[in-house]
């Protein structure tokens, strides 16, 4: 692997050069006004792959944003890795939080400070530059497929039905998969299991009209008042979710099973500086890590209704919102949750009030056994990288779209991310560390190597 290294060592200037290029388009899939922009990007993503070396590479249409398509053939009795990642990113908003333009890109104190650095466009560049690297230097021992998304961070609607509909052009035997994090530069991991998704959003409406909040208020329901106390009551004192059934098929870990969970390297207090929170807060009987990885949860990710403007305007509201996100863990069907919300939700809405509940996505919870071909050959991957074993580790995140991947294709996926979590990702000024970025490029053609190597 000599050649590779001494490739990528001379080309790393580039590489970071072509990030910043892929960085400053803004490819935001939540906002329609960038639907422009989803389409240069996917153009960009296929012209880099096919000078990187791909015999095909293409920027296939779908329901919704394009999906790039790209693959090289090596040998077609050697084995097939199919690389999956997302080229959307997340709104920037509250953009006047960023310390710097989040569409022009900048290296500070190490890290690449720009809106995609980590999630997922610095994860996808290096697998297109290790392919490269591969490629350019004649040691590539798999045949490559690359499935590049523009609508992870919506839930990727469009992809579930090009999947259905490409099963032969995907086949591969293994999906790899860099859109997640590590427990640390010091502890290497890689992720085996990912919590599922029920992304609601519901609208209290009360008056058809604002109304004058002295001469009505007392006397008639205001939207806000009871949204965020139906809110509030979603979870209890002790951090349990109050909605009847949520928690019937919830798969409980034994005690052993959480211990050896609970022994991942994990300091609270520095977990608490870091965020900058005085405690922290969760399901009672659980520590932190088992609150954001084997446990579900429940979230407002956005609540509005009323005057939110400059000044006063003293009004009743005659409607609120928010969106609620619940992260599922195995044995968790988000439809079921989803339908058992809107039922609660409902139920438990005044007379006072009209009560609407949508289900915007959605996505099952994953599983990765550690004793497969792909899991070993990138648990020496990481050993010979980072020079210490990677500990399997569950995340509290969610890629909705993997579990798809398996019950339509039939085919695992492999998490090998190289996040932080001091990458903030979908918050304001992400970055992603340029050893982050060049220990995936150096990481990344050893998994190859292996992974050839596997029976």
């Amino acid at each position: 692997m000599d050649q590779v290294k001494n490739y990528i060592e001379a080309n790393k200037d580039r590489f970071l050069n072509e990030l910043f290029d892929l960085l400053r388009i803004p490819s935001i899939s939540a906002q329609s006004e960038h639907k422009p922009d989803m389409q240069r990007c996917a153009e960009f993503l296929a012209g880099a792959l096919r000078r990187a070396g791909a015999d095909r590479a293409e920027v296939m249409p779908t329901a919704g944003n394009p999906v790039v398509y790209a693959e090289k053939t090596v040998d077609p009795a050697a084995k097939t890795v199919l690389v999956y990642g997302h080229y959307d990113v997340m709104p920037v908003d509250p953009r006047e939080e960023w310390r710097t333009d989040p569409f022009e890109p900048v290296i500070e104190e190490g890290r690449i400070r720009a809106r995609g650095a980590d999630d997922d466009k610095g994860q996808l560049w290096m697998h297109a530059k290790a392919f490269e690297a591969m490629c350019a230097t004649g040691t590539l021992p798999c045949n490559v497929k690359f499935m590049l998304e523009g609508e992870e961070e919506i839930g990727s609607p469009s992809l579930y039905g090009f999947c259905e509909a490409h099963k032969e052009l995907l086949r591969a035997d293994i999906i790899l998969v860099s859109d997640t994090s590590m427990i640390s530069m010091q502890t290497p991991s890689i992720t085996c299991g990912l919590r599922g998704l029920a992304y609601m959003e519901v609208e209290v409406e009360g008056p058809d009209k604002d109304l004058h909040s002295g001469l009505f208020g007392g006397a008639v329901a205001n939207p806000a008042n009871v949204l965020t106390r139906l809110v509030a009551s979603l979870v209890d004192e002790n951090g349990r979710i109050t909605i009847p059934g949520f928690y019937d098929d919830v798969h409980e870990l034994t005690a052993a099973e959480r211990e050896a969970f609970n022994r991942a390297p994990f300091d609270l207090e520095e977990y608490k500086k870091s965020l900058h929170i005085g405690d922290v807060e969760g399901e009672r009987g659980y520590t932190t890590i088992e609150r954001t990885g084997i446990r579900p949860s429940l979230d407002v990710n956005g609540i509005w209704g009323g005057y939110t403007g400059e000044g006063t305007k003293t009004v009743i509201p005659a409607r609120a919102s928010a969106k609620i996100s619940m992260r599922l863990v195995p044995n968790q069907d988000y439809r079921k949750i989803s339908e058992l919300f809107e039922a609660h939700f409902k139920a438990i809405a005044p007379p006072s009030v009209r009560v609407t509940v949508r289900a915007l996505h959605g996505g099952m919870p994953y599983l990765c056994p550690t004793d497969t071909p792909a899991y070993r050959a990138a648990e020496r991957a990481v050993t010979e990288s980072f020079g210490r074993k990677p500990l399997p580790f569950y995340s509290g995140g969610s890629i909705p779209i993997i579990s798809g991947f398996e019950s339509i294709l039939g085919i695992k996926s492999l998490l090998l991310g190289f996040g932080l979590a001091e990458d903030a990702i979908h918050s304001p000024n992400e970055s992603y560390g340029v050893e982050q970025f060049e220990m995936g490029l150096r990481t990344i053609p050893l998994f190859y190597k292996y992974f050839a190597g596997e029976r």
